[in-house]
């Protein structure tokens, strides 16, 4: 007999012929849906009188009755550890005929795969706002110690209020317990299982950060990134692919592909993919050690100039360079922590101007050289500019603004912030793989071939144009040489000017 059923309970309402009551307490008024791990019923708390959800589990074939007992606690004890709005609450956990019975707070809302399967996918703020609700969850499962390990949209409950409900803490894993798996045995979704799982590793916070990408994608696409025939296709497609987005655009794209890095020390971080998720809903992000800026939230009718303007400019500035250097750092690859063939091609990043490694005067588009790119080099139009058709050692493939605004006579473009070196450096090295992987440098050359980036200093970035109308110094620049050291006898790039 359990505790439950040997304490006193007041009188109960009565019950109908042919109803069942858990424990002597809990009264099942129907069916909320079922899964592999068993039903969920709505019920009816005689003691309390309000309305609670019982998950009924039911002992999976491949697991032990230990093993499915202890998760069955682990999911109980996680509920009992965790108090935020957007994590469901657990009441109890009662044993009755041999069966367990955990006994949660009822939230009546369809999940978010059923709102999106009915509805198709959703604006970019409202999957934001979503995303930021679920992310303030597991930021405070993994203050906690706890790694949820199957975020996924079936899992999150979206009520017409608003509220967002993180729920199934079934697998969840506390850091500091062994695992509780079945040897060999996948535990997790697959589609929204992150690579580093995937290679057998165990799972950590990026790892659910990674699934929330992977959700968020759905959300706003309206289907699953990586979801194959099998599943071994499909977690081939997780170690392999990238996920291309076709709706989702600016600060909530931004945030989907920082979360989706393969790499999880390159992946975004918590704080990151908040800032970004507060932007996607028009909310200005918080600044490198700075303090959160709230706005009013943009609407569809609301349409001020100004605010739009400062909105975008944060944007760029505080976000998306960090997002390009995960990038860069961890997003194109074959294994999950492996070096692709073109990265190994590229060579240190160099500075440029006030305090740099070397001195700049390039006008244009696919210039060519005669200089070694080496600390104290100056590559100038008036110096060592040559005709691409003569021998030359270095090209200039590729030339653009760390910041793309659109009006760079604005105040955005006055006033933007340095981001840091190592964001202004990320940036423009995933400008140039991109560019060194496409046609511009074609694909029979690239073999003998190495990049290599520049950016501004600081003081280059912060220093007044010379002539009243020119623009900040914002460029970046990116050169081809030969892997050799040797000349270039004719001209690489596709396009020369």
């Amino acid at each position: 007999m359990t505790d439950e059923q040997t304490r006193p309970y007041p009188p109960q309402a009565p019950v109908t012929p042919g109803q069942r009551v858990v424990a002597g307490r809990y009264l099942l008024l129907g069916e909320l849906g079922r899964g592999g791990m068993g039903v969920v019923w709505r019920a009816q708390d005689q003691v309390i009188g309000r309305q609670v959800a019982v998950k009924e589990l039911r002992l999976p074939d491949a697991e032990s009755a230990a093993v499915f007992s202890e998760r069955a606690l682990r999911e109980v004890r996680t509920g009992g550890r965790l108090n935020d709005p957007a994590v469901v609450t657990v009441y109890d956990v009662v044993t009755d005929g041999g069966t367990t019975f955990i006994v949660m707070e009822l939230v009546e809302a369809p999940s978010l795969a059923d709102l999106v399967r009915q509805r198709g996918p959703m604006p970019a703020a409202q999957a934001a706002r979503l995303g930021e609700r679920v992310l303030a969850a597991l930021q405070a499962a993994h203050a906690a110690g706890i790694v949820h390990r199957d975020v996924k949209p079936a899992n999150i409950l979206v009520a017409p209020d608003g509220r967002v409900k993180l729920t199934d803490f079934g697998i969840a894993h506390a850091i500091d317990d062994p695992r509780l798996t079945t040897s060999g045995m996948i535990v997790g979704s697959p589609a929204f299982m992150a690579p580093e799982r995937v290679e057998g590793r165990e799972a950590l916070p990026a790892s659910d950060l990674w699934s929330l990408g992977a959700t968020l994608f759905y959300a706003v696409e309206g289907s699953m990134p990586f979801e194959r025939a099998t599943t071994a296709a499909t977690l081939h497609a997780i170690m392999t692919e990238i996920p291309y987005l076709t709706r989702g655009q600016g600060p909530i794209a931004a945030a989907i592909l920082g979360l989706l890095v393969a790499n999880p020390d390159a992946r975004l971080s918590a704080a990151q993919a908040q800032n970004l998720l507060a932007t996607a809903q028009g909310v200005r992000p918080t600044p490198p050690n700075g303090t959160a800026m709230l706005g009013a939230p943009a609407t569809m009718t609301a349409a001020k100039p100004e605010p739009k303007r400062n909105l975008r400019a944060l944007w760029l500035s505080l976000a998306a360079l960090l997002v390009v250097g995960a990038l860069v750092g961890g997003f194109f690859a074959g294994k999950a922590y492996e070096t692709p063939a073109v990265d190994r091609q590229k060579q240190p990043t160099m500075t440029y101007g006030l305090n740099g490694q070397l001195r700049t005067a390039i006008g244009g588009y696919y210039r060519c050289f005669n200089t070694p790119v080496q600390d104290g080099s100056i590559i100038s139009d008036d110096d060592n500019k040559t005709d691409c058709d003569k021998s030359h050692t270095l090209e200039v493939y590729e030339i653009g603004r760390v910041l793309s605004i659109e009006n760079w006579n604005s105040d955005d473009a006055k006033v933007a912030a340095y981001p840091g070196q190592g964001a202004v450096t990320a940036s423009a090295e995933a400008a140039c793989a991109t560019a060194f992987r496409s046609s511009i440098v074609p694909e029979a050359k690239r073999q003998d071939l190495t990049f290599r980036a520049l950016v501004p200093t600081q003081a280059a970035w912060e220093s007044s144009p010379a002539k009243s109308g020119e623009d900040p110094t914002r460029e970046f620049y990116c050169l081809l040489t030969r892997a050799d050291g040797g000349p270039i006898t004719a001209p690489i790039v596709t396009k020369v000017k």
